[in-house]
């Protein structure tokens, strides 16, 4: 379901309802983190560095911190600015990466193609102008290093989401059963939390196999019910305890409080920034809702129920002075409804745990598509959902650094450090790429750009500083595990362009393809070679050492490439583009695969199969193309684009052409947006004209002098296909070794050499990534010296 922006607030009843019940299903998946924030604020802000006095200058203070921070963060920056800044109703990181890329070129992705841009989904929505803006996209593109330089701030963001899905479990289980202290005495409470959290946490890991789907109509309830407890919490003890706590909310507060606290309250800042920790998750679930959806939920039902229950807080914290050490959240809970309330916030801890580590699984996945992590299996839970997703190596690695966290760090202030570094840096990272968002593919003016970044970045800079403080107490644990994640990050993305560069230097030209036969001993046998190779032309080497090592190669060639392009989502109507590769005779095709960064990618049984169809679709393309004549009924802007036959490729759809002597073509063109149909596109070089929005029916018509013999030709051609199905299919991929050229620094020789070559041998080959089966397989060694 995707609601556009202009139908936000459409009262029609049907689309009220329909927005009214996608509000309610996201506070499962999106506000379990955020919601549970009331179980450790308070506890890691008055864990050491200030103090609860009589005044109530502290604890006023917090308050207004934290009422301002949720409302200046979550509230104005995510939920009526950065929401906005979607990729085809996808959010995150990448989303933002993608968008940056589609509207400027700095893209360090390799087999980019003009044909790319062709993509119902690569639609920009503010195509690009001459204006004052041109300034900032020209000086992107010109400067390499820029590129790299936003690559790397996009790694640093993954990373940090990465680390939060490591943290955020642990905090929020460990402070939701943190609540047995005040049940019993400390020399039992010490012996029990960290037990039962451990506990809760494998049992957590354990069942994500399952996927969520299955329990999911589980989590909306659980987290709408800890709303309203939180909620009800509050309201009692504002109105037993404080009723004038509302005071607090007041900016001047907060300069009270720094004022009287200095340093000490600049670096209990760490603690208040915590009350913001999820705020992230609205952005990048955004996929699974609506905008409107995910606005309403927050601005009527979380933002409300955590103003509220930090009152709350604050109101019964005014009253009672007694022990610093007991400042929590179970401490202003009745005691007649600790359990109960107990009960809940564990299971309200679990379900944000739940949403984390999904979300770190989606951005791995994302990663790897993208070129910039290794390969690893993923698993899609769920026919029905889009991406669900479990991959495992990652699920248990997470288990066992959250268990070590817990059982290292032992308490929430630790744990609250460096979730607070980790969750700013994100932050920080979505401010920046947004503000490149804004003058790039809103086409808005710099200083607004700048304004956005400066406000809100001042913001962030200022809680990031005060976590910066807290570096031996918790905050290093981020950091070391973003450089860790980052090297191996960047290590794979660099090699990954080396070897596409290495292949495209090295590739074999079409003519030496074309001799190859009998003369020189070389044989055509039965069935399909299927050649994996990263390049969108050419012949690749390890083709070319195939053949010289074993001189025969199969009746029907095809030489596949399966790429991804800066789009969530690729049509499965325009997934395939296929060309022939020299004259039909020949029996060699290309085709190149595209998905995006959200795609699921088909097993290789499905993968055959659809091939071997959309190369049949495109055979009766061509051959109807090529004898026939076009007439347009309506203008004729249906004119074909001249190439020769090895770069002149054609958009397959999934309507089979298969057995009609003459067909209908339906197709919209509309400015930087084509879908549906049949569309020949140049792939390599020349630029595609867009049009304004044409709608046309074309029709081929076939002469009768040369319909028998081109039937007759097209059916020896579908026969030659579909024999070679039946006698098997082989995949030919490339087994390589990396190892750097001689003379290259010793940074490069180690990263290339040991560290590159180390997770090629440990992680997922290829062959296991593309799921192709043994028995099938032909692997061609090749030494990349790059």
């Amino acid at each position: 379901m995707d609601l556009g922006h202009g139908k936000c607030w459409d009262t029609s009843k049907d689309s009220l309802k329909t927005l009214l019940v996608l509000a309610y299903q996201s506070l499962g998946v999106v506000y379990g983190d955020l919601s549970t924030s009331p179980l450790y604020v308070y506890k890691s802000t008055f864990a050491e560095d200030i103090q609860h006095s009589e005044s109530n200058e502290e604890i006023f203070g917090v308050l207004s911190f934290v009422f301002w921070t949720l409302t200046l963060v979550p509230l104005f920056k995510y939920v009526f600015i950065v929401l906005r800044a979607d990729d085809n109703g996808e959010g995150g990181t990448f989303a933002l990466y993608s968008l940056i890329c589609r509207h400027a070129k700095v893209s360090l992705l390799p087999n980019r193609q003009v044909a790319d841009e062709a993509l119902s989904t690569y639609k920009m929505e503010h195509p690009p102008e001459k204006n004052n803006n041109s300034r900032v996209k020209m000086y992107l593109e010109k400067h390499k290093g820029l590129h790299t330089a936003l690559l790397i701030l996009v790694l640093l963001g993954t990373c940090m989401v990465i680390g939060d899905g490591l943290l955020t479990p642990a905090i929020s289980v460990f402070s939701a059963v943190s609540g047995l202290e005040l049940s019993m005495s400390k020399e039992h409470h010490q012996y029990a939390v960290i037990p039962i959290t451990c506990f809760i946490l494998v049992c957590l890991f354990a069942l994500q196999h399952y996927g969520t789907h299955r329990v999911g109509f589980f989590f909306a309830p659980v987290v709408l019910t800890w709303l309203v407890c939180i909620s009800a919490l509050g309201l009692y003890n504002i109105i037993h305890w404080n009723p004038h706590v509302y005071q607090a909310l007041s900016p001047y507060y907060m300069f009270k409080f720094l004022k009287k606290t200095r340093k000490d309250g600049w670096m209990s800042l760490g603690g208040i920034l915590l009350c913001i920790t999820g705020s992230e998750a609205m952005f990048a679930d955004l996929g699974h809702f609506s905008y409107a959806a995910i606005q309403i939920a927050f601005t009527f039902m979380v933002y409300p129920a955590l103003i509220l229950a930090y009152m709350g807080q604050a109101a019964y914290l005014s009253q009672h002075h007694d022990d610093n050490s007991h400042i929590g959240f179970y401490i202003s809970v009745p005691e007649k409804l600790r359990l109960p309330v107990l009960i809940i916030a564990i299971l309200a801890s679990v379900v944000g745990s739940q949403a984390i580590i999904s979300g770190t699984f989606s951005i791995i996945n994302q990663s790897q598509s993208l070129g910039c992590f290794p390969k690893v299996k993923v698993v899609h839970t769920s026919d029905e959902i889009h991406g669900q997703i479990y991959i495992p190596e990652i699920n248990w690695i997470l288990m066992v650094l959250c268990i070590a966290v817990t059982i290292g760090f032992r308490d929430t202030k630790h744990m609250g450090n460096a979730s607070g570094l980790a969750v700013m840096t994100v932050m920080l990272v979505t401010t920046c790429l947004t503000s490149l968002v804004i003058i790039l593919c809103w086409n808005k003016l710099p200083i607004i750009a700048l304004s956005f970044l400066l406000f809100f970045g001042s913001v962030e800079l200022l809680y990031f500083s005060a976590s910066l403080t807290k570096f031996t107490e918790g905050a290093w644990l981020p950091i070391l595990l973003a450089l860790f994640l980052m090297t191996i990050m960047f290590v794979w993305h660099y090699a990954t362009i080396k070897k596409y560069e290495f292949d495209l230097h090295n590739k074999v030209s079409l003519d030496w393809l074309l001799a190859l036969g009998p003369s020189l001993g070389i044989a055509r046998v039965p069935g399909i070679g299927i050649v994996f190779t990263d390049l969108t032309s050419g012949i690749p080497a390890n083709f070319s050492r195939f053949v010289t090592n074993l001189p025969a190669f199969h009746r029907i060639l095809v030489f596949v490439c399966v790429k991804s392009v800066p789009v969530p989502y690729v049509p499965p109507n325009e997934r395939y583009l296929v060309g022939r590769v020299g004259p039909p005779s020949h029996r060699s095709y290309r085709c190149i695969v595209r998905y995006g960064y959200r795609d699921v990618h088909q097993d290789v049984d499905s993968f055959e199969s659809e091939l071997v169809a959309r190369l049949a679709d495109f055979i009766n393309y061509d051959w109807h193309r090529a004898h026939g004549t076009n007439s347009c009924t309506e203008d004729d802007a249906s004119r074909s684009i001249a190439s020769s036959s090895e770069y002149r490729l054609t958009v397959i759809g999934t309507n089979s052409l298969s057995g009609l002597p003459a067909y209908e073509i339906e197709e919209t063109v509309q400015p930087a947006s084509v879908s549906g149909g049949f569309l020949t596109l140049e792939s390599m070089a020349d630029v595609i004209e867009m049009e304004p929005i044409v709608e046309r029916r074309v029709r081929f018509a076939i002469d009768d002098d040369s319909q028998s013999d081109m039937h007759v030709q097209l059916k020896d051609e579908l026969e030659d296909l579909f024999a070679a199905q039946q006698a098997g299919t082989a995949f030919i991929l490339g087994h390589s070794h990396v190892q750097a050229k001689q003379g290259s620094s010793l940074l490069k020789r180690l990263a290339i050499n040991f560290g590159y070559n180390f997770l090629g041998r440990n992680c997922r080959g290829p062959d296991v990534a593309l799921k192709v089966p043994p028995v099938s397989l032909l692997e061609v060694g090749m030494v990349y010296v790059v």
